[in-house]
C-alpha cells in the first residue's frame, strides 16, 4: 500500500524555519561526525522513458512526485560511523527521553545492539574510510534510531522517490551528468574500474546537490517494499511523498548500483529489491536479522526531514519499524 512518509509537519520556530544548511552530526562520545546537505523539496519526474537505454520494466511508466525538503548524507555510511553503534557495549541502550528541537519530548525504547559479525563483513576489502556493507535493512534503520536517541534528530532511510530525487538533483538524464556511460568513470565505481571491490567514499565525483557516490561504489538500501509495479500504485498528481511500507521481508528496495554492476545498472531510474540468497551462507539458523553474507555490495545513507515529525508520528513509525520485521 502507497503512503506519504515521515516527512515532518510540526510549526518550527522561526529560526529553525530559516536554517536549512550543510551541517557535520558529531556522534556523541566520539570524535566521528557525518556530513548532511539540504536537499531543497520539489516535484521531478521518476523513472525512466521508454527510450532510455537499459531501461527495465520496473521504472516507469514515469510519474510528477512531489518530495518535501530533508537533509541527506553526503557519503554513505562508512565503517567508521556504523563502528560507534556496533562497538555499544551494553546488549542494549537504555530507554531514555530526548527533547526534540521543537521542543517536544520523545521516549524512545531500548535499542537492541547488533550481533557480533561471525566474518569479516567488510570481505578484506578495507574499512578506513570505505563504505560499511552486508546489514540488512532492519540494521541500518536500527543505526538510524540508535542516532536518533543519541542526538535527539529523526534520521531514517531514504524513501525510493527521495533517493531518486536527490540522486538526480534537477537532472531528467539518465545519469545526473548526462545520458551517455562515457563520462561514468569520473563520476562512480563500478564494474569497469573497480577492481571487483568497493573504494573509499568520496573519492569521485559529486553530483549538483553535493551527494558522493550516487550512482555506484555501494547499492543502498531504502526505507521501501521492492514493488515491481511500483508507478502504477502511485496515487495523485503529482503524487507527494510516496512511501510502500514493507510487508515481507523480500524483496526490499536498494538504488544505485554498485562496484560489480556494470552501467546501465548505475542509472539514477534503476530499480533492485533484496533476494534471500544474500544470506544463502549464514550459518546460523534462524538467519541473522542484523548480517548478510552475501551481499559486500550493499550499504546505505541517512536522511533527516526539514520539518520535525509530531512526537505521535515518531513513536508510531518506530512501532511500525519493528512490526516489518
Amino acid at each position: 500500500m502507497v503512503s506519504c512518509f515521515l516527512t515532518g509537519g510540526t510549526t518550527l520556530t522561526e529560526a529553525e524555519s530559516s536554517k536549512f544548511d550543510p551541517y557535520e552530526e558529531k556522534i556523541p562520545g566520539s570524535d566521528i561526525s557525518i556530513d548532511m546537505v539540504p536537499i531543497n523539496g520539489g516535484t521531478f519526474l521518476m523513472g525512466s522513458p521508454f527510450s532510455e537505454e537499459g531501461r527495465n520494466s520496473d521504472e516507469g511508466p514515469q510519474k510528477e512526485i512531489k518530495i518535501n525538503s530533508f537533509w541527506m548524507a553526503a557519503y554513505e555510511t562508512t565503517w567508521e560511523q556504523y563502528s560507534q553503534f556496533l562497538d555499544e557495549k551494553s546488549a542494549s541502550m537504555n530507554p531514555r527521553e530526548v527533547t526534540l528541537n521543537n521542543g517536544s519530548k520523545v521516549m524512545v525504547d531500548g535499542v537492541s545492539a547488533a550481533t557480533p559479525m561471525y566474518i569479516d563483513m567488510s570481505f578484506g576489502m578495507g574499512r578506513q574510510g570505505f563504505p560499511a556493507i552486508n546489514m540488512t535493512q532492519y540494521a541500518a534503520m536500527m543505526y538510524a534510531r540508535w542516532l536518533f536517541a543519541k542526538t535527539a534528530r529523526f534520521y531514517r532511510l531514504p524513501t525510493e522517490a527521495e533517493w531518486e530525487y536527490a540522486c538526480r538533483s534537477t537532472s531528467k538524464t539518465a545519469y545526473y551528468f548526462g545520458n551517455g556511460p562515457t563520462e561514468l568513470d569520473k563520476f562512480a565505481w563500478f564494474k569497469d574500474n573497480s577492481g571487483n571491490g568497493y573504494k573509499q567514499v568520496g573519492t569521485k565525483d559529486p553530483n549538483a546537490f553535493g551527494l558522493y557516490d550516487m550512482h555506484g561504489n555501494v547499492s543502498e538500501w531504502t526505507a521501501d517494499q521492492y514493488n515491481k509495479d511500483y508507478f502504477k500504485k502511485l496515487k495523485g498528481k503529482p503524487a507527494e511523498n510516496p512511501y510502500f511500507k514493507p510487508t515481507t521481508l523480500y524483496p526490499r528496495s536498494v538504488r544505485g548500483g554498485s562496484w560489480k554492476d556494470d552501467g546501465l545498472n548505475l542509472r539514477s531510474a534503476h530499480r533492485q529489491g533484496s533476494s534471500n540468497a544474500w544470506k544463502q551462507r549464514d550459518p546460523q539458523m534462524p538467519k541473522s536479522i542484523w548480517w548478510l553474507t552475501d551481499a559486500p555490495f550493499v550499504g546505505f545513507r541517512l536522511v533527516r526531514p526539514k520539518e520535525v515529525p509530531s512526537k505521535e508520528e515518531i513513536e508510531k513509525y518506530w512501532v511500525k519499524v519493528m512490526d516489518d520485521f
